[in-house]
C-alpha cells in the first residue's frame, strides 16, 4: 500500500485540521458540558463538503475517497468526538447506503439533500430487544397498496433528534427472519414518526442519541433500498462501511489525549525535573505512540481496500476492534500521566477518556469484530 498521501488528501488534512484547532477545539468542552448538539459547527462542516465526502458529485457530493474520508474523520474527532459521530452517521449509515442501493431517482432525492447538508440522516437499526442479534428485529412494515405500513421502536439512534431522513431496517416478513429483512429511506417531513427518549450518556454529549417510534407510520414503497429481502445485506454493508468511520474517530480521540498527555509531561515537574524525564512515564507515551500508528496504519488498509473495490469486512473490523481499544488505552494512559488533574473537568483527560468508551460497542461491540474477524479467518483458510 502507497502511504503518500496525494495531494487532495494532503489538502482535506490539513482544511480538517486547520477547522479542527480553529473551530472546535475551543468549544468542545462546553459542547460535553452542556449536552448541546453543535449546529453551528455542522453547518460550517456541510459547507466544506464533509458531509457527503464519498457521494459522487452529480448527487451533491465532494466526490473524495474513503481515505480522504477517514483522513478528516480523525482530524475531526480530535477537535470534538461528537461532531465526529454526527459527521460519522451522516456519510457512513446514511449517504453510503443510498449510494449502494439506491436507485437514480433515490439518490436524487435524498442524497441531494443529505451531502451538501441540506437535511441531517439517521441510521436505524437496533431495537430495545435486538443490537447485535440483528434478525430479533420486531419493528415490521407491512405492504398495502403504494405504501409500507410501518409499526416498532428502534433504538440508540444518533442523530435521532435532529434527523429528517433515516435509513430504516425493518421485517417485511417476520417469518423469514434475516432473509424477511428489508431497508427503507423514511422522510420524516413526509412519513412522521415520533422521537422518544433523549439519552443521558456516559460521553459524546454533544451528539442525541435517540430512540424513534413508528406507530402507523406510512412510508411510499419507491423508498424501498433494493429488494424486498435485501435489507440484511444492506445492514451489514453499510456497518462494514461505518466501522471505518469509527475507528478514525476513536484514532482521533485518542490522538488529542496523547497529544495532551505529551504536553502536560513537559510541563509538569515532580522531584526537580519534568515528568516525562522519568522512564515510568515514558514507556507509557512510548506505548500511546505505537497504538496510535497502528491504529492509523489498519484504518488506511480498510479505505483503501474499499476504494478499490475490494473485500473489506474482515478489514474494517480489525481497524475498529484495535483502534477502538487503543482508544480506551490510550485515553486511560493520558489521564494517568495527569495524575489528579486529570479527573477533574478543568482538563480534557477525562472527556476523551469517556468519549473513548462508546466506540468499543457502537457499530459493532469488540466482541461482535472479533466474531467477524475469526469467521472470515477461517474461510480464508478453508476451514
Amino acid at each position: 500500500m502507497d502511504l503518500q498521501l496525494t495531494e487532495t488528501q494532503e489538502m482535506i488534512q490539513e482544511t480538517a485540521r486547520s477547522f479542527a484547532e480553529k473551530e472546535l477545539m475551543p468549544a468542545a468542552h462546553d459542547t460535553d458540558k452542556l449536552g448541546q448538539f453543535p449546529r453551528d459547527k455542522v453547518k460550517k462542516l456541510c459547507n466544506l463538503g464533509f458531509f457527503g465526502m464519498a457521494v459522487p458529485e452529480e448527487f451533491g457530493g465532494a466526490g473524495l475517497d474513503n481515505l480522504s474520508y477517514a483522513i478528516a474523520m480523525e482530524e475531526i474527532s480530535r477537535g470534538c468526538a461528537s461532531t465526529g459521530v454526527i459527521m460519522s452517521v451522516n456519510n457512513s449509515l446514511v449517504c453510503d447506503p443510498i449510494s449502494k442501493f439506491g436507485n437514480t431517482a433515490q439518490k436524487k432525492k435524498f442524497l441531494g439533500e443529505l451531502a451538501p447538508g441540506k437535511v441531517l440522516g439517521c441510521f436505524a437499526l437496533s431495537e430495545p430487544g435486538s443490537g447485535s442479534d440483528a434478525a430479533g428485529m420486531r419493528t415490521t412494515a407491512i405492504r398495502d397498496g403504494d405504501v409500507y405500513v410501518v409499526n416498532g421502536t428502534k433504538n440508540w439512534i444518533t442523530n435521532g433528534k435532529e434527523a429528517d431522513i433515516c435509513v430504516l431496517i425493518v421485517h417485511t416478513n417476520p417469518e423469514e427472519r434475516h432473509k424477511g429483512i428489508s431497508a427503507l429511506v423514511v422522510d420524516r417531513r413526509e412519513s412522521p414518526y415520533g422521537i422518544g427518549k433523549v439519552e443521558d450518556k456516559l460521553g459524546i454529549k454533544g451528539s442525541s442519541t435517540t430512540s424513534l417510534v413508528f406507530e402507523n407510520c406510512r412510508v411510499p414503497v419507491a423508498n424501498l433500498l433494493g429488494k424486498e429481502g435485501d435489507g440484511f445485506k444492506v445492514a451489514m454493508s453499510t456497518l462494514d462501511g461505518g466501522r471505518i468511520g469509527i475507528a478514525a474517530q476513536a484514532l482521533g480521540i485518542a490522538r488529542a489525549a496523547f497529544e495532551e498527555a505529551l504536553l502536560y509531561s513537559r510541563e509538569r515537574q515532580a522531584f526537580g525535573k519534568y515528568i516525562g524525564d522519568f522512564g515510568a512515564i515514558q514507556e507509557m507515551l512510548a506505548d500511546m505512540a505505537c497504538d496510535l500508528d497502528a491504529a492509523r496504519l489498519l484504518i488506511w488498509r480498510a479505505a483503501v481496500a474499499k476504494d478499490a473495490g475490494e473485500k473489506f469486512s474482515k478489514l474494517s473490523a480489525m481497524a475498529k476492534l484495535y483502534a477502538s481499544e487503543a482508544s480506551a488505552r490510550i485515553t486511560h494512559k493520558a489521564l494517568q500521566i495527569h495524575g489528579g488533574y486529570g479527573y477533574v473537568k478543568e482538563y480534557n483527560a477525562e472527556r476523551h477518556m469517556r468519549d473513548a468508551r462508546i466506540t468499543e460497542i457502537y457499530e459493532g461491540t469488540s466482541e461482535i469484530q472479533r466474531l467477524v474477524i475469526a469467521r472470515e479467518t477461517l474461510m480464508e483458510f478453508g476451514v
